[in-house]
């Protein structure tokens, strides 16, 4: 009777045993799940889309400018089919309105800006440009504001003396920045034009990396528009206007922008 009663205790003591021990593992299990990375348990990613091809794309894989985004250098660098240039920064000007039915530009004006004059040395220009295109600038801040404080006009593009580009108008609209003017006959330029600002005068040389971003934005413009011819405002508006004046080198931007002396009708040479 004795060996029987101590057989039946060794089974419920092994059975206990082995119980404790799935316990303990299943136990152990949980703590290494529960103690496991957080990004394997993450949820699925955030997707946004590209402003350029609508792709859609893990947030972590784009590439942002201005909380837009973009699959590629390529796209982030170009112009999109409502206009716009993807590296530039936006800021959208009211002073614009629609081409002419079925006109495509085929002009891209350079100009000159700088508010107030000579402000650009002191580093307060840029936003003062932008303000004016917007219509925001403040005519208290210089006694030059007042005199202009009622035109309305703008550019596509403004380029700063950091080399940083600013985009105000599409592409595709019409900017309020040739006034009077004939580019080879042709009346109206505002009509069949893109306007480029380079934040600066006629009597300081500009910066280099300006030249290279007007190259840069100068390839991108054609590559959307192959009959794109270059000029300066002086060309189209010769007794109005000086710019980009004499110290605009037009063939160092002929050689960087990789663009033929045939889209030059004006010449190479500073006027």
């Amino acid at each position: 009777m004795t060996k029987w009663i101590l057989l039946f205790a060794g089974v419920i003591i092994f059975y206990l045993w082995f119980k404790g021990k799935n316990r303990a593992k299943v136990s152990a299990n949980r703590e290494l799940r529960a103690s496991a990375p957080q990004s394997k348990r993450s949820t699925p990613e955030t997707m946004v889309q590209c402003q350029y091809c609508q792709l859609h794309l893990p947030k972590s894989s784009a590439l942002i400018n201005e909380e837009r985004y973009y699959c590629s250098a390529g796209h982030l660098n170009a112009i999109d089919a409502s206009g716009w240039l993807g590296s530039a920064f936006w800021r959208a000007s009211p002073n614009q309105d629609a081409r002419p039915e079925g006109m495509n530009p085929d002009l891209m004006v350079i100009h000159h800006i700088s508010l107030p004059p000579g402000g650009f040395v002191k580093g307060r220009c840029t936003q003062f440009v932008i303000d004016f295109f917007q219509n925001k600038l403040d005519s208290d801040l210089d006694p030059y504001f007042k005199e202009i404080a009622n035109q309305t006009v703008s550019s596509h593009f403004l380029i700063a003396r950091s080399g940083e580009i600013f985009q105000l108008v599409s592409t595709h609209n019409r900017a309020w920045h040739a006034g009077l003017s004939s580019f080879l006959g042709r009346e109206k330029c505002n009509d069949f034009s893109i306007g480029v600002e380079l934040e600066g005068d006629g009597d300081h040389p500009f910066e280099e990396i300006q030249y290279l971003s007007l190259a840069n934005l100068s390839g991108q413009l054609h590559s959307m528009y192959p009959n794109l011819a270059f000029a300066g405002h002086s060309d189209i508006a010769p007794n109005r206007k000086t710019d980009p004046g004499t110290s605009f080198d037009w063939e160092k931007f002929r050689t960087k922008s990789n663009i033929s002396s045939e889209k030059l009708p004006f010449g190479l040479h500073s006027r």
